[in-house]
């Protein structure tokens, strides 16, 4: 049985996109983050193929996380925090635990002596994020406790976040990489060694190329990977596709969907498309923004319910029922940015692909074809 709505993801290209990065990068190494069912596209199938393509790290939001994909062989570290009840499976699980300050730290190096391992910990700063984390100019002793009296901790790296980075030549980033550059030279100093110090995400490596160079040996790669950061000409990797489950003419002054958001003006020829705001359409595309059908831009009319959306096909008068609609991506010699989608929610493109609901089939491309 077909699905109504599909997400088609294409593998060579987040393929692609990662060797690219990693070229840009070098000599640092770049970590995959792949939290959120990596953003929504399926981690199983996406983690396994960035692992080919080079990634030396996985990151991820939460232990669940992490256990689910530690078995793909490649170290998982995870980002930001932990709690009490995560620590003996994050310990038995030999991740790379976030160490938000030596309290938390602690009580790991405590799970690690119970379970008799080495435990390997990230040093969480913030230098300007204000979310978690050592704050950047008071750190130093708190480092310095944690490897002294920690000794089932082995300190893996040093990290930070940037809270403005999408914006170029920005004072509030420059500040934080000066914070942060601060902390790491005087560890340095005392001759502490930590093997990776990063700070740049996917909009740090795109707008600040300081993020990997020294003294930073790591970057993470998130929504870059997948095409949707504005450098390098890397390729956006998914498309959404439905169908029309109905078409009807309707006659002058007919009103569509709730709220009668919209008028007809004229008979016109009106499709319903199988996808509404479960499936992820944002609720802000009601009445503003295109589908693609036959490649042909039509117009998305009256208020997006949570299966259905409805459409003008009076430039598309050969539609029938069952037709393919393109909601972003490629169609005959048309596209369709899922930029749209984001614009018209005022939002980024994390939250739109995240918000692609799980009733929507993920299929898996190679090249344009289906594997």
């Amino acid at each position: 049985m077909s699905h109504r709505v599909t997400l088609e993801i294409d593998l060579a290209r987040i393929e692609r996109n990662f060797k690219t990065i990693i070229e840009r990068v070098s000599p640092a190494q770049v970590m995959a983050v792949v939290k959120a069912d990596a953003y929504g596209l399926g981690v199983q199938t996406v983690a396994p193929r960035l692992k080919k393509a080079g990634a030396s790290f996985f990151g991820v939001a939460d232990v669940n996380e992490a256990l689910e994909i530690n078995s793909i062989g490649l170290p998982v570290q995870v980002l930001g925090n932990i709690f009490d009840d995560e620590i003996p499976d994050a310990v038995a699980g030999d991740l790379i635990c976030p160490l938000n300050n030596f309290e938390i730290a602690s009580r790991i190096n405590a799970e690690a002596v119970k379970q008799n391992k080495k435990v390997r910990g990230t040093l969480t700063i913030d230098s300007g994020m204000g979310r978690i984390g050592m704050i950047a100019n008071n750190a130093f002793e708190e480092i310095i406790k944690i490897k002294n009296e920690l000794k089932n901790i082995e300190i893996f790296g040093m990290y930070s976040h940037f809270a403005t980075a999408d914006k170029i030549n920005d004072k509030p980033t420059a500040e934080q990489l000066s914070r942060f550059k601060h902390l790491t030279q005087k560890l340095q100093n005392v001759n502490v060694t930590v093997p990776y110090i990063y700070i740049g995400a996917s909009n740090g490596i795109a707008n600040y190329n300081e993020c990997y160079t020294n003294p930073f040996n790591l970057v993470r790669a998130g929504i870059a990977m997948y095409g949707y950061c504005d450098v390098w000409h890397l390729e956006e990797v998914a498309e959404m596709k439905a169908k029309l489950i109905s078409i009807r003419e309707l006659p002058a002054q007919s009103t569509v969907g709730y709220s009668r958001l919209h008028t007809l003006r004229k008979k016109s020829l009106v499709g319903t498309v199988a996808a509404g705001y479960a499936d992820g359409i944002p609720l802000a595309m009601s009445n503003r923004g295109y589908v693609l059908v036959n490649g042909v831009l039509c117009p998305i009319i009256g208020r997006i319910s949570m299966d259905y959306t409805t459409i003008l096909l009076d430039n598309v008068p050969e539609a029938k029922t069952g037709d393919e609609v393109v909601l972003f991506g490629k169609q005959n010699n048309s596209e369709l940015s899922i930029r749209q989608w984001s614009d018209a929610k005022g939002t980024h493109l994390h939250d739109i692909l995240c918000g692609i609901g799980n009733r929507v089939k993920r299929i898996y491309k190679q090249n344009g074809a289906a594997e």
